[in-house]
Formats: C-alpha cells, structure tokens, sequence
C-alpha cells in the first residue's frame, strides 16, 4: 500500500493566483482548517508543494491489518 499524507488548508487562498486556488480545491480542500488525507503520490507531492505555504502535511500511518470489517458483516 502507498502511504498517506494529511494535508491541512491552514491559510486562505485569497490574495493568491487562480492557479493555486485551483490547486487547493484540486487537492479536496475548501474551508479553513480542513483536513483530507490522500496518497503520497509524486501528482500529489507537486500540487502540495505549490501550495506549501498554504498548507500543512503530515504523514499518516497505517495500521497492520484490518479496521473493524468483521463486525460490519454480523
């Protein structure tokens, strides 16, 4: 499995070029201080680096195993 970047819409894109407006909505952004999380792909890594200082990413971990999909089945 690819790993998983957070990524938090910490400042506004007001002010800035359509193109990093663009960028943030693109990335699944539309309010301040929401978060999505999304694969750590080099598609990704460019859009968020354009945005960089927009925006705050942290890496998500994975857990071993699954989430609970047994007890949906009962």
């Amino acid at each position: 499995m690819p790993a998983k970047l957070k990524i938090t819409l910490r400042r506004s894109p007001i002010g800035y070029e359509q193109s990093q407006k663009d960028t943030v909505r693109a990335l699944g952004l539309k309010k301040l201080q929401q978060s999505v999380v999304q694969e750590d792909t080099a598609v990704i890594r460019g859009m968020v680096n354009k945005v960089r200082h927009l925006v705050e990413v942290l890496p998500v971990e994975e857990k071993a195993g699954k989430t609970g999909d047994a007890h949906r089945n009962s």
